[in-house]
């Protein structure tokens, strides 16, 4: 990364909607724009070759649902309004949903089930900083549009010392289930002298992680790069989060999961990233973000495995 994120100036996109999970969604619209100007929005660059794309269920609901995680930072969080999601992957989906001609209907969800949700088709994507694995390919197709590495979070102070992987042996450390960021700690442990190893500590959520480490309960918590130095960098959080260095562990690709048997969504979202590659809004919402050292130079599909970008 090139720069660490800070809060976007930029006002939510009033056509993304927001739905809680088990709950009717609920549109939130940008206090920018009342529905019908929302509407207009959706339609304004619409591009008829790309709407084309679609598969005809998405094209007759005029609707895309997108699941995500609203607790990652500058990725996707909820706005001071406490229902609308923001963050420079809304954004991007946003513009997305702007060329296809569509809705984009965000579902707030939990990471750990995410992409079995995708895989049963009860959402149409997933777009949830989900680095792109092999594993998580048997489960899914991914269309990459950003990297990203783990860093290790630790309270402000540092009190425990951490500077690299090798000092989280011996320490409780704090993560979200079901993220990369479990399988490192796993591979941590097998450098860690006997009678030392680190102590996982998980959660349902990144938030409920962050609170142990300010609390003191876990010397560290590992989050993917982007969230790590917003936290060490935004006025709400900074007093009480570091970064233990600026070093990325295993850069990955973070991917748009489809289901594997939706092969015409998955084509259609690679196109459509790729036109926003190309005419200069994908850079723009990174740099609105602060977050365009992430950025991917060519749009692919499955490609985490090659580590390709």
């Amino acid at each position: 990364m090139t720069a660490a994120p800070r809060r976007s100036r930029r006002t939510p996109a009033p056509w993304v909607a927001v739905a809680v999970v088990a709950t009717l969604a609920v549109a939130a619209c940008s206090p920018a724009a009342d529905d019908d100007e929302g509407s207009a929005a959706t339609g304004s660059r619409a591009d008829p070759a790309l709407h084309a794309m679609l598969p005809s269920d998405v094209r007759d609901a005029g609707v895309l649902r997108m699941a995500t995680d609203a607790n990652y930072a500058p990725a996707s969080l909820f706005a001071p309004d406490g229902r609308t999601v923001t963050g420079f992957e809304p954004d991007l989906a946003a513009a997305m949903g702007e060329l296809l001609g569509v809705e984009v209907e965000i579902v707030v969800t939990d990471f750990d089930t995410i992409l079995d949700q995708v895989a049963a088709h009860d959402v149409d994507v997933a777009m949830a900083s989900v680095t792109d694995t092999p594993e998580r390919q048997d489960v899914v197709d991914f269309v990459n549009y950003f990297s990203a590495g783990t860093s290790i979070v630790v309270q402000r102070g540092n009190p425990q010392g951490i500077s690299d992987l090798d000092d989280l042996c011996g320490h409780v450390v704090a993560v979200e289930e079901g993220t990369v960021q479990v399988d490192l700690l796993k591979r941590t442990q097998a450098s860690c002298p006997a009678g030392s190893p680190v102590q996982v500590d998980l959660h349902d959520t990144n938030n409920d992680a962050l609170v142990e480490v300010r609390t003191g309960r876990a010397a560290a918590v590992l989050n993917d790069y982007p969230p790590a130095a917003y936290l060490a960098t935004a006025q709400r959080t900074q007093a009480d989060y570091q970064l233990a260095s600026d070093v990325q562990y295993e850069p990955g690709l973070y991917g748009i999961g489809v289901a594997k048997d939706r092969e015409q969504l998955r084509d259609a979202l690679r196109a459509t990233l790729e036109t926003l590659v190309e005419d200069g809004t994908y850079e723009d919402v990174l740099a609105e973000w602060d977050v365009e050292g992430g950025a991917v130079r060519t749009v692919s599909v499955n490609a985490g495995a090659r580590g390709e970008n």
